[in-house]
């Protein structure tokens, strides 16, 4: 019940997050949906970074990591949004956006969690903190 609890909290500060960028960035003009490819980067990298070093580090609490993986990131990113916006652009006509959009949002994404990784991956551990 209490890993609900953590998650539910983490979903609200990342759904406050989320709309908050929405808000400072909104769609162009031209239709592009900047806000939602640079909530979905700042994810990717941010996921790939935090569960790396957190399985390093060993310390962190499993509820801590529910809450910060699930719960915020899952909620500040948004997959539907992407698709939709993706659509959208198809709809309106705007077949070279909604291309650019989509390699650009899947080539990134992957480029930022791999990035991620590999930051999260030079983590110094203490040698008191490491697990025997």
């Amino acid at each position: 019940m209490y890993n609900l609890l953590y998650i539910a909290a983490g979903a609200f500060c990342g759904a406050l997050c989320r709309y908050g960028l929405t808000l400072v960035l909104p769609v162009q003009e031209n239709g592009f949906p900047l806000s939602i490819l640079l909530i979905n980067f700042l994810g990717c990298l941010f996921l790939g970074w935090f569960f790396t070093a957190a399985s390093r580090a060993g310390s962190y609490p499993p509820h801590l990591r529910l809450m910060i993986g699930t719960g915020f990131t899952g909620t500040f990113t948004t997959f539907s949004s992407f698709t939709v916006d993706t659509v959208k652009l198809l709809e309106n006509g705007f077949l070279g956006t909604a291309s650019v959009y989509l390699a650009i949002s899947i080539g990134g994404g992957l480029l930022l969690s791999w990035a991620g990784v590999l930051l999260g991956g030079r983590i110094r551990i203490p040698r008191s903190r490491r697990q025997s």
